[in-house]
């Protein structure tokens, strides 16, 4: 059983590899939200394209979701994406907060900083500000953001409950959040568990669907409301490389399902002295 350091290190590996390979290389260019299967972490994606302030060489097909199209981002908001990678999410929040506003990306892995930085500089977004962190120990102080936003990151992250805790420290009293994570029904086969592509694509570091709304629910938030939930296929080529034809069968006819869900929660106007704490 790997550490919780040690998984960390898997995925800053794994996204830090994806960050440095150049467009035409990349294979979320192929994928995007439907093409080939060759890599997990792109076959999740939605279709960001008709979304305003999207940027094609932001994009490098790693959601499961959209969080910024349920997100109720106001102009003028400050708004916090966790995990921001190359900066797509940011840019696209950017555009609805609006010059006004700020949007600040935080990521763990200095090379997608680097990119989302680059792009940034590009575009001339001055109010979209990318830091290096941990989102278990977010390097923003308490009470800053309208909004927080993520896209399929929650599940790299081995303690779940401590980001949900910094997400309510960030938040001002009456914000909210729309963040989009892969989670389950039944468990997974131990293989695909340990497997650590399958765990870098959001599948493996999955937890039940109940015990992550539960969690978001004891960490004080209220308001909890799925925006947007799908069915995640992972296709037989991708389930090869890790079970047998038997495995895939008895995994295909059993009750274990891989989800994509949007979820909304507000932090209350009036905050309770243990609240975000995991206590009430």
């Amino acid at each position: 059983m790997k550490t919780e350091e040690q998984m960390k290190e898997m995925v800053r590996l794994k996204y830090a590899e994806i960050a440095l390979q150049e467009k035409s290389d990349n294979a979320a260019s192929c994928c995007g939200a439907g093409g080939c299967s060759t890599e997990v972490y792109n076959i999740m994606t939605d279709d960001y394209t008709g979304l305003s302030g999207y940027n094609a060489e932001a994009d490098l097909g790693l959601g499961c979701g959209l969080p910024t199209a349920f997100a109720r981002i106001k102009p003028g908001d400050v708004v916090i994406d966790l995990g921001s990678g190359a900066g797509n999410d940011a840019f696209v929040a950017r555009a609805e907060t609006g010059a006004a506003g700020k949007v600040i990306g935080v990521d763990f892995t200095p090379a997608m900083i680097e990119k989302a930085r680059a792009n940034a500089e590009k575009l001339g977004y001055h109010n979209v500000e990318f830091r290096e962190g941990d989102i278990e120990n977010l390097p923003v102080g308490a009470s800053t953001a309208n909004v927080v936003i993520s896209n399929c990151v929650l599940n790299l992250v081995p303690n779940k409950a401590a980001v949900i805790r910094e997400i309510y420290r960030v938040l001002k009293p009456g914000g909210h959040f729309s963040i989009s994570d892969i989670v389950l029904t039944g468990e997974l086969p131990e293989a695909i568990q340990q497997a650590a592509e399958m765990y870098a694509g959001c599948v493996s570091g999955a937890i039940q669907k109940e015990n992550y709304l539960e969690q978001i629910s004891q960490n004080g938030f209220q308001a909890i409301t799925i925006q947007k939930q799908k069915a995640i296929h992972i296709p037989d080529d991708i389930l090869s490389n890790y079970l047998d034809q038997q495995e895939i069968a008895a995994f295909r006819s059993g009750a274990t399902g891989i989800l994509s869900i949007t979820v909304y929660g507000e932090k209350p106007e009036t905050v309770p002295a243990c609240a975000g704490q995991g206590c009430c």
